[in-house]
């Protein structure tokens, strides 16, 4: 006998109980994410406390909050490793018991092993097309930074060059700080 997983909207989505693995819900399915790893935990950490320092008057960086978005015509939660959303964003009323409402500014996906940076481009460009207006993905084995934008070709931060970006006024940091 053959069984299905039911396909699961996002209203079905929101309602599962809270445990502790996050899922992402992704062509109606919830898919658990990845445990990560030391390297990849201190990655979100200091990426983290580098942008949250910038971000303290703009608005929330938070790590592992999903976001309600359309991939394809259909209701996609990822969970971001992080995500920056500006107060102006957020409508007054926003729930905090909830994905984050909007598509935020920036999403960030630090590569994990067994993953591929393909598989994780892959995953910015449906960002990208969702509304979200730049990603990083994060590779910490090759300690580089590639910026997505829906209106230029990635670019790729190593070693000491300064990531600043237009999007985001008076942040500049240098790529090794996020690896130290």
């Amino acid at each position: 006998m053959v069984t299905t997983t039911p396909h699961l909207t996002l209203e079905d989505f929101l309602a599962l109980p809270q445990d502790d693995i996050a899922y992402e819900l992704v062509d109606g399915r919830a898919i658990p994410k990845m445990s990560p790893k030391f390297r990849h935990s201190h990655t979100q950490k200091r990426l983290l406390l580098l942008l949250d320092a910038w971000a303290i008057e703009r608005g929330f960086v938070q790590p592992e909050w999903g976001v309600t978005l359309k991939r394809n015509g259909t209701d996609w939660v990822p969970v971001p490793d992080l995500l920056y959303v500006s107060f102006d964003r957020l409508s007054a009323d926003w729930d905090e018991d909830a994905p984050c409402p909007v598509a935020p500014e920036l999403a960030v996906e630090i590569v994990s092993p067994g993953q591929s940076f393909g598989s994780i481009a892959d995953k910015a460009m449906a960002y990208l097309a969702a509304g979200v207006l730049r990603v990083w993905v994060v590779d910490p084995r090759d300690r580089s930074l590639t910026v997505f934008a829906a209106d230029a070709m990635p670019n790729v931060y190593r070693n000491e060059e300064v990531i600043t970006d237009s999007q985001f006024p008076e942040l500049s940091l240098k790529t090794e700080y996020i690896f130290r």
